[in-house]
């Protein structure tokens, strides 16, 4: 009997048993060690910023406070930073919401070249855009000039104000809530307007009673993610604040690191709490916004025109092609030939063009062409980096959903949620010291860059393969498996090329943002370190706004070319998926 029972413990049932329990540890110890190294990198430098602004000499104080709070300069800041941010939300809320209403529900022509101008603002970078503007409503530009010969005394508008700074991050951040808006909006049922039109209501009551209702949650969504937009930029702020001597948190910030007093780290960490408390408290109600939104939507989307423009289609198309056309090209094209003059103020004319600002910075400007270099290395590694870990944690929070991979998933996207002046902050005091009586050698060299870059945008990775796998079906991971393919050949043959435009998408994302990064690298930067966006700001504060103009515009062209690649890889992938 026990000869039995001893025989049984060692038989095949036993040993099953056995590696089952070894199976099933080993995906609880994966996400939990992972989960672990994402706390070290992700939330600790968050966590010794914030410890750091309650001490001095390691001893618990409430000093730092007191001074910031009681000093009447930091509540001025406040003032500015709240009207700045209230003011281009409700810009871009205007903005935003009125194109995606046009673009959804009337029968305007040409959507999709709508689509993608709109999006343009967006898509380059927020200070190069600025610097477009600066650049037209200069004094010696054509827009003045036309404007002076206009009748009256009319003069281009001075950006290097409070309203100023407003109209630029409306303009750059409309299309987060024109985004938002569309998709909320194709999503309400044509049966519920078409079934109160039936009783006898009018269009306005349709929007005010039925559309404004079921819309309201997407566009609250989408004007959080332009108000936190507008509160973690920076590149606005310093280049038209800083010169126009009005100062918001994360200038403040800023000037209070590169300034170096006996104070600065404590009195930017104490500012840098309250930035973060106000993105933080803005994250939450988007979060709950969104979910009631997702509660509100169905699955189908409807793309027919809603209503006719009828007489008035072409007037109205014309104001908006003009409008497009206007805030998008002519502000650039200004810029342009802003790069050619021989120097700067001087009229544009045949005499005055030159490609010598060209030269020096591509060929004898030794600082340009390292910034190229450190932003493309760091774009490369960061892009990289991000599609392996990101698409592997992806993986996991999609397939395998547990409370661990849920808390990873917010881990990681805490450092994006939190103003990019603030995680940079957070990085120095975290790698200058990581250890007390230890430094690793990190901070002022490019390495911090680069594990700050990665901190910074590995959540956007990570959406986009989240995303990508779920528009997998999990059986054809389970037919794989029937059929023999597992681990990596599983993933060379048959979901890296069912996933792969899906991970490319997330992937130039993260590129194309740590390209043109300017907020970290602000903070992060050290000599032989420079990057696009530090350089291109430095030669803005220098005043050699013909190189800034120039630098500007090689970027905007390498970032369309590189945006252009990816959709014509895009498109041939689609005529060879459809062959196949």
């Amino acid at each position: 009997m026990d000869h039995t029972a001893r025989k049984n413990q060692g038989g095949p049932a036993s040993w099953f048993s056995a590696l089952s329990a070894r199976t099933l540890g080993w995906r609880w110890i994966i996400p939990a060690v992972t989960l672990i190294v994402l706390i070290i990198f992700f939330v600790l430098p968050i966590v010794r910023l914030v410890w750091l602004s309650f001490t001095e000499d390691a001893v618990p104080t409430w000093q730092h406070y007191r001074e910031v709070l009681s000093d009447a300069g930091t509540w001025m800041v406040v003032q500015h930073t709240f009207w700045m941010v209230l003011g281009s939300t409700m810009m871009a809320l205007v903005l935003g919401v009125f194109m995606a209403w046009l673009v959804t529900y009337s029968d305007i022509r040409a959507k999709k070249m709508i689509h993608v101008m709109v999006m343009l603002p967006f898509i380059i970078p927020s200070y190069i855009i600025t610097l477009s503007w600066t650049q037209l409503f200069r004094n010696s530009s054509w827009f003045s000039g036309f404007l002076q010969w206009l009748p009256g005394t009319m003069e281009a508008p001075d950006l290097y104000t409070l309203p100023g700074m407003m109209f630029m991050l409306g303009l750059s951040n409309y299309p987060l809530v024109y985004l938002f808006t569309v998709a909320v909006l194709r999503k309400i049922p044509q049966e519920l307007v078409s079934a109160a039109r039936a009783s006898g209501s009018g269009r306005g009551t349709v929007f005010r009673k039925i559309t404004l209702p079921l819309a309201l949650p997407g566009i609250a969504g989408g004007g959080l993610l332009a108000f936190l937009a507008n509160l973690d930029n920076f590149g606005i702020p310093a280049f038209l604040g800083i010169p126009g001597n009005i100062t918001v948190l994360s200038t403040a910030i800023y000037q209070e690191v590169v300034g170096i007093g006996p104070s600065a780290f404590a009195r930017a960490a104490v500012l840098s709490v309250l930035l973060g408390i106000i993105a933080l408290l803005g994250t939450f109600l988007q979060w709950v916004l969104l979910r009631k939104s997702r509660q509100l939507e169905t699955a189908h989307e409807e793309t027919r025109p809603r209503f006719s423009l009828g007489l008035w289609r072409s007037p109205v198309e014309t104001v908006v092609w003009g409008f497009l056309i206007f805030i998008s090209f002519v502000p650039l094209s200004s810029m342009v030939s802003s790069s050619l003059l021989s120097a700067y103020g001087v009229d544009f004319s045949v005499e005055t063009i030159t490609f010598s600002n060209y030269t020096y910075i591509l060929f004898e400007n030794e600082k340009t062409q390292g910034a190229i270099g450190n932003s493309l290395l760091l774009a490369l590694w960061t892009a990289g980096t991000a599609l392996i870990a990101g698409t592997i944690l992806a993986y996991y929070r999609v397939r395998r959903p547990s409370a661990l991979t849920r808390g990873a998933e917010l881990v990681t996207g805490l450092p994006y949620a939190l103003p990019g002046i603030v995680l940079a902050l957070a990085m120095i005091f975290a790698w200058m010291e990581p250890v007390p009586g230890w430094n690793p050698g990190i901070y002022g060299g490019i390495g911090i860059l680069m594990i700050a870059y990665v901190t910074r945008f590995m959540i956007l990775q990570v959406r986009g393969s989240m995303t990508a796998l779920m528009q997998v079906d999990v059986s054809m991971e389970e037919a794989a498996h029937v059929s023999g393919a597992k681990g990596f050949t599983k993933w060379r043959k048959i979901m890296l090329p069912l996933l792969l435009p899906g991970l490319i998408s997330g992937t130039m994302l993260v590129f194309l943002t740590s390209f043109t990064e300017l907020t970290v690298s602000s903070l992060l930067m050290s000599a032989g370190n420079g990057t696009i966006g530090v350089t291109i700001f430095d030669f803005e504060q220098a005043g050699y706004t013909h190189y800034s103009t120039a630098f500007s515009t090689v970027v905007v062209v390498l970032m369309l070319g590189v945006i252009g690649s990816l959709l014509l890889a895009h498109q041939i992938w689609k005529k060879k998926v459809v062959k196949i």
